[in-house]
């Protein structure tokens, strides 16, 4: 009797390793080319606020749009995603998803309006939905073994090589030229992608897939999402006396209530209840909901701040985080390794209780830290300010490690969960799970943020209608004030902000702090393998998903 998915590992073996080669890479740019939209969109937020303004939101509640839109349709999709390449074929999909990401980023490249702008994003995020569950299973359908961890480990390292030069140079091209380059960078990158993919990459399938697939499920996520996070920020943008905010929060409640008792209930389920049997793929899932939710919120946030307040120009920005993601680079496939061998709960525990500690030094940098314009100019300097390093690097260092550390390891205990043949879902469900947290997270601290930045001006310029539309799109958190504005209301608005930033670094250190508590008490390693196990013995195997449940 073949394990589960031995029709894949056949096909694998057959691979010359000039092909595996080029699929690593198609795969590496493909999912890539989803975190290098993500930083440098981030840089770019500053400047959309200020040249896209809009009647409809505020400056930070549009920026948290712009940034969120794009995870919203990205959750809700995945799934179903997944689900569809299982049953299409996973290099067809994954062509049709670098296709229209190419497109979505051309659209969101010459978006006129910030209105036009978000829709763009939604629907990037509906074309990236089949783009990284899709990268996983082809690594799961390529690679066995040591050489499977070695290439998640590598996916990890390269994909987060792929956003190093991307922030500095899309930060370049964003202060010299445009912010609309934060999306059009993309597309040489997904045309070697497409070429790569349609030229080398083997097609695999799950031939158990029914070909059901849960529509109304994707639906739900969606509302529910899209319910929960926008009700909240609009309600804390408006002093929550909009109906819509109420309205938004009440619907989005009722539908993530309703996904559950959906699951168990329709044939075909979007989420198949039968893989949460598995401790580890439970307990993986639960701690990426908050240390993806933290994570992805504190590179938006930083960011902002970065630029908005302390004075960064957008180039400067992506080399100062350059530290963030560099240890990932370095160390994600040796990481990789380690975690196959010894099992993946240190390094689970360990990695985001150091991301949290990097985090809460990040939440001690004072309103007076200088900013640093990269550039050759009078105000210019090539070289950072005394400042970077003690207020932000120490921090990013530290952050780095941590990300290095959890990464890789989690990917694995995930990939290895499951039987090979549900890898597309199992993979498409805990990128679901990791975007989800993040429109959701970014709307908690947008309340946090919002609310300890309009009450720090309210005690320090007293008479200031903090809660006033017009006040608020001309002062808004983390943000450079408007040029009419005071120069009272101005320095009060850079301590506000810097405390406003402050208590969000402490928020999703916490987070981070209940991630790692998580793994810590929750992940099983897998039983080691045994050698020789008599006569017709079958031995464990990761690809075969055998764990300690």
């Amino acid at each position: 009797m073949s394990a589960p998915g031995g029709t894949l590992v056949a096909e694998a073996a057959a691979l010359t390793p000039a092909r595996k080669r080029w699929t690593l890479l198609a795969v590496i740019l493909g999912s890539g080319i989803v975190f290098l939209d993500t930083s440098v969109v981030n840089l770019a937020l500053p400047r959309i606020g200020e040249e896209l303004s809009s009647e409809l939101f505020g400056t930070l509640e549009a920026q948290s749009y712009v940034a969120n839109a794009y995870f919203v349709t990205l959750s809700a999709l995945l799934i179903l995603a997944g689900a569809l390449s299982d049953y299409f074929g996973r290099r067809r999909m994954f062509a049709i998803g670098l296709v229209g990401f190419a497109a979505t980023s051309l659209l969101c490249g010459i978006a006129p309006t910030m209105e036009f702008l978000i829709v763009c994003r939604i629907l990037q995020g509906a074309a990236g939905a089949l783009l990284v569950p899709g990268s996983l299973a082809i690594i799961t359908a390529t690679f066995q073994g040591e050489e499977q961890g070695r290439a998640f480990g590598l996916w990890a390292g390269a994909s987060a090589a792929t956003t190093i030069l991307g922030p500095f140079l899309g930060g370049l091209l964003v202060s010299t030229i445009s912010w609309r380059m934060a999306f059009l960078i993309n597309l040489p990158f997904l045309v070697i992608a497409y070429l790569a993919t349609v030229g080398f990459v083997p097609e695999s399938r799950d031939e158990q897939a029914t070909g059901r697939f849960d529509w109304l499920g994707s639906l739900v996520v969606a509302v529910a999402v899209t319910g929960l996070a926008f009700g909240t920020i609009r309600g804390q943008q408006h002093g929550w006396s909009e109906p819509i905010a109420m309205v938004s929060l009440a619907v989005g409640a009722v539908a993530a209530i309703a996904l559950p008792l959906l699951m168990t209930r329709r044939s075909a389920p979007l989420v198949p209840p039968s893989l949460f049997r598995s401790r580890n793929f439970t307990v993986t899932n639960i701690s990426t909901f908050v240390i993806y939710g933290a994570l992805y919120v504190t590179l938006t946030f930083l960011g902002i701040f970065m630029i908005g307040t302390l004075g960064y120009n957008e180039q400067a920005a992506g080399i100062a985080l350059v530290p963030s993601s560099l240890f990932l680079v370095l160390f994600s496939s040796r990481v990789g390794k380690l975690a196959a061998r010894f099992g993946p709960r240190l390094f689970m525990s360990l990695g985001p209780a150091i991301m949290a500690l990097g985090l809460l030094w990040l939440a001690r940098i004072p309103a007076g830290s200088q900013g640093w314009m990269l550039g050759a100019g009078r105000s210019a300097s090539i070289v950072p300010p005394a400042d970077y390093f003690t207020d932000l690097l120490p921090g990013l260092v530290v952050f780095g490690i941590g990300l290095s550390i959890m990464v890789a390891p989690l990917t694995t205990a995930l990939m290895t969960s499951v039987p090979a043949r549900n890898s597309g879902v199992a993979s498409a469900i805990n990128n679901a799970i990791s975007r989800v947290g993040s429109p959701l997270v970014n709307a908690l601290i947008f309340v946090a943020v919002a609310a300890s930045f309009y009450t720090t001006i309210g005690h320090q310029v007293p008479g200031v209608d903090t809660g006033s539309g017009a006040f608020r799109n001309a002062v808004a958190p983390l943000n450079r004030p408007s040029a009419d504005v005071s120069l009272e209301v101005r320095a009060a608005a850079q301590q506000a902000s810097t405390k406003a930033f402050h208590l969000a670094m402490l928020v999703a250190a916490g987070l981070l702090m209940a991630g790692a508590a998580v793994n810590g008490f929750g992940i099983r390693n897998p039983a080691p393998a045994r050698r020789h196990l008599g006569p017709g013995a079958e031995q464990p195997s990761p690809e075969s998903g055998s764990v300690t449940i």
